[in-house]
C-alpha cells in the first residue's frame, strides 16, 4: 500500500541482469523519519536498487518519484573521488560552501572536522591518493553526513569501521531525525538503528513495521505459512496428478477448466522456500595439545607500537577474538602468527599437527575465467564429513547457497559478496583445524553469515577471529583479546558484550561528581569496605527501575502500531521519530541504573 505524501515513491520496479531478474514489480514508500533497513543475499540486487534509488543506474520498467526539494544524500559500497582532492576538499564535496554565507560555510566545515575525528580521521590537508580504501569509505561517510540530507542512503555504511566508530555511528543515526535507508549485515545496528525492515527475496520486496528482531519473528511466521501452503498444493497437486492420468478423455470439453487449474496448482506445489539451514559438520583434522606460543614478542613500526613483549600460550579448542581498534595492530599480530611478518624480537612456536585454515582481508588469487564448480573441484572433488561421510564439491557449494545453475557460471560474474562467499568454501573445504579468520563479515549477507557461525560453533578445532562484527563476535567466541594501542593486550573472559557491559561498570574518577569527591574526601573507605548509596542515590535508583519499565512498554506498543495497517502517514511519522528518541532514554537511563545497581 502506497503512503499519503512519502519522502520517496517507487512504483513497480523491475531490473534484470542478462537473463536474471533481480526483482520484479516492486513497490514501496518511505515515509519521512522512517529509518529502514534493507536486507537481501548477495547478488540478488540490494546495490542495483539503491544506485536506482539514488539516480546513478535505471530500472527496465517502474518509477522512483521524491518528494519535491528533496535533498539525497548516498554513501555508496566504493566511494569515487577525484584523487586530487584533499581530505577536507572531499568531506565538504556537494556542500557547495562558495554558496553559501561565511558564517554557515564556517558551521559546515566545523561539522565536518568533528565527524572526521569520530571517524579517526585527523589529517585533513592529506590527499586522498595516499588513503586506503577503508580511509575513504570514512571520508565519505564524513561527508554525507556533513551536508545533512533529508533523506540519506547508506551502503554497507559500518565496513572498514572499528567498534568504536560502529557504535559512534549507531547512536548518531538512532537519534537523527534524518529519513534513512541502509543495507548492512551487521546485526546490532539494524536492531538498535532501524524501525522498519525491507526483505529483497524471490524477487519481491517484503515489509516489516519493526526492528531486526521484530523481522526475525515475522519472517519465520511468513516461511511457515509460505510453507504450509506449498505442502497443501502437494497434496492437492498428487490427487489432481491422479485425475489427470486416468481421465485424459475429460479433458476435451467441460473439464478444460480443470486442466488449466492442475498447471497452477503444478506451478504452485514445485516452489519451495529453502532456507538451508542444515548445519554443516565438516571433519576438522587431529590437533595435539601444542597449537601455538607467543613467546615474548615485540613488533613496532616507527613510533608505532603494535607488541610489546607479549607472551600468550594457546589452548586446544579455544575460541578467540581479537578486537581494538584500527591501527592497533590487530591483523599484523596474525600475520605473524601465520609466519607473513617476522617480529622484532620473540617468536611464535606453532604446534607440529596444526593444519591452518586462513581467511583474510584480501581476495585469494581465484581466476575469475573459471566456473565456480571447476575452482572448488582444483582443490578437492570430496569434503570429508568424518564417520565416512563425504560431500562432492557440488554439495558442498549448494549449503553455502549456490545452486546447481550458479555453479555453472563464471567467477567474474559473480558479485562481491558472493566470490568472498566462493573464497570461505575454498578454505573450509580443505578440512583446517585451526582457522584465522580475518574480518570474515564484511561483503557477506546475512544468511551466508548465520551458515558460518553454525559451522564455527560446530567446529571441533581452534578459531581466532578478527572482526568488528559485534554479533557474530557474540556468537563465535569464548574469549578476547582487546588490542588497546600502544603495544598493551588485554586478555577478557568473555564475548564482546560482557567486555562493553564490563567497561561500562569500570570507575571513571575523572567523571564522579563533586558530591561523591566530597564524601570520599571526609571519610576514605577500607579497602574491604562497599560502598553504599546515598538517599538520593537510592531514591533514582528506585526511579529509573519505574522509568526504564515505562520506557519498554512505550517501546513496545509503538512497535506494534507500527507493525499494523491502520495509522495514517502523520502517525507513522510521529511514532519513527519517537521511536529513536526512546532508545536513547533507555542506554541512558539503563546505563545509570546499571552503575547505581552495584551498590544497591
Amino acid at each position: 500500500m502506497a503512503l499519503v505524501n512519502p519522502y520517496i515513491q517507487v512504483n513497480g520496479l523491475t531490473r534484470s541482469v542478462g537473463d536474471r531478474v533481480l526483482f520484479h514489480d516492486v513497490s514501496f514508500g518511505i515515509a519521512e523519519g522512517q529509518h529502514v533497513g534493507l536486507i537481501a543475499q548477495n547478488g540478488t540486487g540490494k546495490t542495483t536498487l539503491l544506485n536506482i534509488l539514488a539516480g546513478k543506474d535505471s530500472a527496465d520498467e517502474g518509477s522512483v518519484i521524491y518528494r519535491k526539494d528533496l535533498r539525497v544524500g548516498y554513501l555508496e559500497q566504493m566511494p569515487h573521488y577525484p584523487m586530487d582532492m584533499t581530505v577536507r576538499e572531499a568531506a565538504s564535496w556537494h556542500l557547495g560552501l562558495s554558496q553559501l554565507d561565511e558564517e554557515k560555510a564556517l558551521e559546515c566545515e566545523i561539522r565536518s572536522a568533528q565527524i572526521l575525528t569520530k571517524l579517526k580521521i585527523t589529517d585533513l590537508n592529506q590527499p586522498l591518493s595516499e588513503l586506503s580504501g577503508g580511509q575513504l569509505k570514512r571520508v565519505a561517510l564524513a561527508n554525507v553526513l556533513t551536508i545533512e540530507p533529508d533523506f540519506l542512503i547508506l551502503d554497507e555504511p559500518t565496513n572498514h569501521l572499528d567498534l568504536e566508530m560502529i557504535e559512534w555511528l549507531e547512536k548518531y543515526l538512532s537519534r537523527t531525525s534524518i529519513t534513512l535507508l541502509m543495507v548492512t549485515h551487521d546485526r546490532y545496528f539494524l536492531d538498535r538503528a532501524c524501525s522498519v525492515i525491507m526483505e529483497l527475496d524471490d524477487e519481491t520486496l517484503f515489509t516489516y513495521r519493526g526492528n531486526y528482531s521484530y523481522y526475525l519473528e515475522k519472517r519465520q511466521e511468513r516461511v511457515d505459512a509460505f510453507n504450509s501452503r506449498v505442502a497443501r498444493a502437494q497434496n492437492l497437486y498428487r490427487t489432481e496428478l491422479d485425475w489427470m492420468r486416468r481421465m485424459p478423455q475429460a479433458r476435451g470439453h467441460k473439464a478444460r477448466y480443470r486442466e488449466e487449474a492442475f498447471y497452477e496448482l503444478e506451478k504452485m506445489a514445485k516452489q519451495r522456500m529453502e532456507e538451508r539451514r542444515m548445519r554443516l559438520h565438516v571433519k576438522s583434522s587431529y590437533i595435539g595439545s601444542k597449537i601455538f606460543e607467543a613467546e615474548y614478542v615485540s613488533k613496532s613500526f616507527g613510533d608505532l607500537t603494535i607488541l610489546k613483549d607479549f607472551y600468550y600460550n594457546f589452548s586446544r579448542f579455544e575460541k578467540m577474538g581479537i578486537v581494538g581498534a584500527n591501527g592497533t595492530g590487530k591483523s599484523t599480530f596474525v600475520k605473524m602468527l601465520l609466519g607473513m611478518v617476522r617480529p622484532d624480537s620473540g617468536r611464535f612456536v606453532v604446534g607440529d599437527t596444526v593444519r591452518l585454515g586462513y581467511f583474510s582481508q584480501e581476495n585469494m588469487p581465484v581466476d575469475q575465467q573459471k566456473k565456480v564448480i571447476d575452482v572448488v573441484r582444483e582443490k578437492a572433488e570430496y569434503v570429508d564429513l568424518g564417520g565416512g561421510r563425504h560431500l562432492t564439491a557440488m554439495q558442498f557449494l549448494q549449503h553455502f547457497m549456490f545452486p546447481p545453475e550458479q555453479q555453472q557460471n563464471y567467477v567474474y560474474k559473480l558479485s562481491g559478496g558472493e566470490q568472498r562467499r566462493l573464497q570461505l568454501c575454498l578454505v573450509l573445504m580443505q578440512s583446517p583445524n585451526f582457522l584465522v579468520l580475518d574480518e570474515p563479515t564484511n561483503d557477506l549477507d546475512i544468511l551466508s553469515l548465520q551458515i558460518l557461525e553454525e559451522y564455527l560453533q560446530d567446529f571441533s578445532g581452534c578459531v581466532i577471529v578478527v572482526s568488528h562484527d559485534r554479533y557474530f563476535m557474540d556468537k563465535v567466541v569464548d574469549h578476547l583479546l582487546v588490542f588497546n594501542g600502544d603495544g598493551k593486550i588485554q586478555d577478557f573472559p568473555g564475548n564482546y558484550t560482557q567486555y562493553r557491559d564490563w567497561l561500562k561498570l569500570q570507575p571513571k574518577p575523572e567523571s564522579q561528581s563533586s558530591s561523591t569527591k566530597a564524601e570520599t574526601r571526609q571519610r576514605p573507605r577500607k579497602p574491604d569496605e562497599k560502598r553504599r548509596l546515598s538517599f538520593n542515590e537510592r531514591r533514582e535508583y528506585e526511579q529509573l527501575g519505574k522509568d526504564i519499565d515505562a520506557l519498554e512498554e512505550e517501546k513496545q506498543s509503538i512497535i506494534e502500531a507500527l507493525s499494523g495497517a491502520s495509522l495514517s502517514v502523520e502517525e507513522i511519522t510521529e511514532k519513527s521519530k519517537r521511536l529513536p528518541e526512546l532508545e536513547a532514554e533507555l542506554d541512558e537511563k539503563s546505563m545509570r541504573w546499571l552503575e547505581l545497581s552495584e551498590f544497591a
